[in-house]
């Protein structure tokens, strides 16, 4: 059995339809205080965009550099791509990650792979044993 979504008692097709005044009163204070200091004119494009995307208007993925936006229940279903710092990551937007950040699912940096030390590194890497 498929389990159904529902944000804090409220199923996906009922949010898509709350006003944004009730639907920041469901979100965590962090994103309520961010969404009410009001949304900047990169993030009002951004999201428009989203939109023109998901009504099949728009053939060119989403691309970002805006990690810092809420995921808002409008763009479950979406794929973006999001910046890291070095490439754009494709993230499809899932109901679980509403009031959550874009920036959240894309990581920015990657685990360090040390290869043998170089000419000069240090006092003690001049001795390498010979294969």
């Amino acid at each position: 059995m498929v389990k159904k979504f529902d944000y804090r008692g409220i199923p996906l097709s009922e949010l898509e339809s709350v006003s944004f005044e009730q639907l920041f009163q469901l979100f965590p204070a962090r994103q309520r205080r961010s969404l009410t200091r009001g949304i900047t004119d990169a993030k009002r494009k951004l999201i428009e965009e989203i939109k023109a995307k998901k009504a099949g208007k728009s053939k060119n993925p989403v691309r970002t550099h805006l990690r810092d936006l809420i995921i808002l229940p409008h763009m479950v279903g979406v794929e973006i791509n999001v910046f890291s710092g070095k490439d754009f990551i494709p993230i499809t937007i899932t109901p679980e990650m509403i009031s959550h950040y874009l920036g959240e699912y894309v990581i920015t940096n990657k685990r360090v792979q040390h290869g043998a030390p170089g000419v000069g590194a240090s006092r003690s890497s001049l001795y390498v044993p010979l294969k």
